[in-house]
């Protein structure tokens, strides 16, 4: 199958933090999650990070590991919830 010049989706870097922030929440450690997913733990580890590209059973397997609907780690978080930007400077 050939490459594409297409950037990776925003989509990844959102599900990825919304796993970490999720496991973080619940308590779980990154094992935790490797276990019941049976992913290994440094995969799970650049998924939170947005650096894989993972297909719709992993995405599942992980929801299901930390307990949540998929749609859950999917959804963009709400403009309350980012971080505020710093002033810029003059």
């Amino acid at each position: 199958m050939p490459k594409t010049n297409r950037s990776p989706s925003p989509l990844r870097a959102v599900f990825g933090a919304n796993l970490r922030a999720v496991r973080k929440d619940r308590g779980l450690s990154i094992f935790d999650v490797a276990f019941q997913s049976k992913i290994d733990w440094s995969y799970i580890s650049q998924i939170e990070r947005g650096q894989r590209n993972v297909g719709i059973d992993m995405l599942d397997a992980l929801a299901q590991a930390v307990g949540v609907p998929l749609i859950e780690l999917l959804a963009q978080p709400a403009a309350q919830d980012l971080p505020e930007e710093p002033p810029a400077e003059e």
